[in-house]
Order: structure tokens, then C-alpha cells, then sequence
């Protein structure tokens, strides 16, 4: 039977029955059988997450009147309307790490709204995300296959909201809200200190779908091109005419930890699984090397890009 391990943000991945070092196949469930009761990793749409958000925005409104502020006046100071103050009160919307911290100082919170920060952030996740969420803030190595849409951590905030406004059925204007502002948060990993390793390939069918318009696609192969400049980023493409690509099952992540653990994370639909077994994430990870063996350069690649940026 397979085992389950439940991975959260801040701790060490927890392990089911087996233990996560057995070297026992280890096929895990990030979805509604995610194995997490703390109840502080659920999105709003959860009771649990809910809790939690309202809980925060519940403290926020306190601190606020006890400092005498109308949301208005607080909106200003953080460069939010009132309206966008009183959606983060009433546990409509989640704020950013960065709101939280600003809203504590003007606040005069002493940290009080800081201790939230965490549990906050994690609840803005959908439930099936917040372990490769979690994996991703202590990642040494990020290697990424994807074969229909750009991947997160490249997208422009455009191209993220064209992506959302397709879904059916349609995504409540908060719940866009809070992925947005969850995506952008990821790509924090940019700015890293120390920088973890990322490549990414991609189909090239990824870059010709015309999601949200010309103006939309033309700003996200921007970005690709800046983003493949950085040191610790290789971006390649993996041409239609290719005659052999080893990623044919799908898009997936070898996630490898700090401790060196790695993990491989793939989606489907509205649920998701982190394979922990030692033989099948290596596996994985010589299957990527394949995939980048297989695929344009990152230089060729980055040429690529360029080229479509002048076609019509």
C-alpha cells in the first residue's frame, strides 16, 4: 500500500506509517486526502483556511480601530482602496507577506500580525498546491517539463489572469484575486538568496497558443527572454518537429530539497501527487535529462523566443 506524507510550509516532510526513508513507494495525495488536519493549510473556499483567514482579518480590523483608523485612511497609508481593507477584514481576500508586514508597522502590532504571516500565505494556495508551494520556498533545484501552459513561475500577471478568466466553471473575482497574488508571491524564488537551480522546458506549443491575445502573449515571451538572462535560470524549448521526446506522459517537477531529497510533483485536474520513492524520483530526474537532452539549447532556445517575437 502506499504510503502518505503530508509536506507543509516550515517543517520537515511528515511521514506516514512508514516512514519517508524506507525507501517504500511513496505515491502522495495532495488533494482532498491530503493528510494535513493542522488546519492551517487549506484555501478560503475550506473551513479550516477559511478559519484562519477570518481569524487574521478579524485581529487586522481590531488593531485598526484600536488605532483609530478608518479603512479609508488605512487603504491609504498601504495603497489599498477601503473597499480592498474591508475584503481583507472580512476574510474575502488574502494579503500579501509584504501587506502583512507593512500593515503591522502602521498598526503598531509589534509583530502580533506577523505571526500570521505563514498560515495566511499557505491558505491562499488550492488545497492540491500547498505542498509543491511549501517544497518550493526550501528547494535547491527546480527542474520543470511543461506541455500546455506557460509554467507559474514565468507568467506575467496577464497572461496568469487570461489563464484564470478560462476555467470553468468560472472563478469567483476573489478567489482570482487571491491566485494571482499567490502566483506573483512565488516568484520571490528569482530573488533568492542563496539562488536555487531552475530549468524549465517547454513545448513549443506552450509559446504559440495565443492565451489573452496578442498584447498578453507578447508581454509573457518578454519576460521568458529576461528571465532566461538570469545565472541560476535555463529555459529551453522542445521543437513540434522533434521526432523523440521522452516527456510524452506529461508535465512534471523534480523538486530536490536542501537535505537532497528529491521529490517529483505532477497535476491532473484538480488534484495533484509528490512521488517520494528514492528509484522512481530518480528515475524522473534521468527522464528530464533526457527531455534537456532532447530539446533546444537554452541559447537556441532563447533565439527561438526572440524569432516569435517578431513574427506577426
Amino acid at each position: 500500500m502506499a504510503e502518505r506524507e503530508s509536506v507543509g510550509a516550515g517543517t520537515e516532510a511528515v511521514t506516514g506509517a512508514r516512514g519517508s526513508d524506507s525507501g517504500v513507494g511513496a505515491d502522495v495525495s495532495l488533494g482532498d486526502g491530503w493528510d494535513n488536519d493542522d488546519g492551517a493549510g487549506r484555501r478560503p473556499e475550506d473551513e479550516a483556511g477559511r478559519g484562519v483567514v477570518l481569524a487574521f482579518g478579524q485581529t487586522m480590523k481590531t488593531l485598526r480601530m484600536r488605532e483609530g483608523l478608518e479603512r479609508e485612511e488605512l487603504g491609504r497609508r498601504l495603497g489599498y482602496s477601503a473597499s480592498t481593507i474591508a475584503s481583507f477584514e472580512q476574510g474575502r481576500r488574502i494579503p500579501s507577506p509584504r501587506t502583512i508586514e507593512r500593515a503591522d508597522e502602521v498598526l503598531g502590532a509589534g509583530g502580533l500580525l506577523c505571526l500570521w504571516k505563514e498560515q495566511v500565505e499557505r491558505a491562499q494556495y488550492p488545497v492540491f498546491f500547498q505542498g509543491m508551494a511549501a517544497l518550493e520556498k526550501e528547494c535547491l533545484e527546480l527542474l520543470m517539463y511543461d506541455t500546455h501552459v506557460v509554467n507559474g513561475l514565468l507568467q506575467t500577471e496577464e497572461y496568469m489572469r487570461a489563464l484564470l478568466a478560462m476555467r470553468r466553471p468560472p472563478l469567483e473575482p476573489e478567489t482570482v484575486e487571491q491566485r494571482v497574488t499567490a502566483r506573483l508571491a512565488r516568484q520571490d524564488i528569482f530573488d533568492r538568496r542563496p539562488a536555487p537551480l531552475l530549468s524549465f522546458v517547454m513545448d513549443e506549443a506552450v509559446l504559440r497558443h495565443r492565451y489573452g491575445g496578442k498584447g498578453v502573449v507578447r508581454g509573457q515571451l518578454e519576460l521568458i527572454l529576461l528571465v532566461g538572462q538570469k545565472q541560476n535560470v535555463e529555459i529551453q524549448v522542445m521543437p513540434t518537429e522533434c521526432e523523440d521526446n521522452a516527456g510524452v506522459n506529461g508535465p512534471f517537477t523534480v523538486v530536490t530539497r536542501k537535505d537532497g531529497k528529491k521529490f517529483v510533483y505532477a497535476e491532473t485536474h484538480a488534484t495533484s501527487a509528490l512521488e517520494t520513492d528514492p528509484e522512481q524520483t530518480a528515475l524522473a530526474a534521468a527522464r528530464y535529462g533526457i527531455i534537456r537532452s532532447q530539446a533546444l539549447t537554452p541559447r537556441e532556445s532563447l533565439a527561438f523566443v526572440e524569432g516569435l517575437l517578431g513574427s506577426p
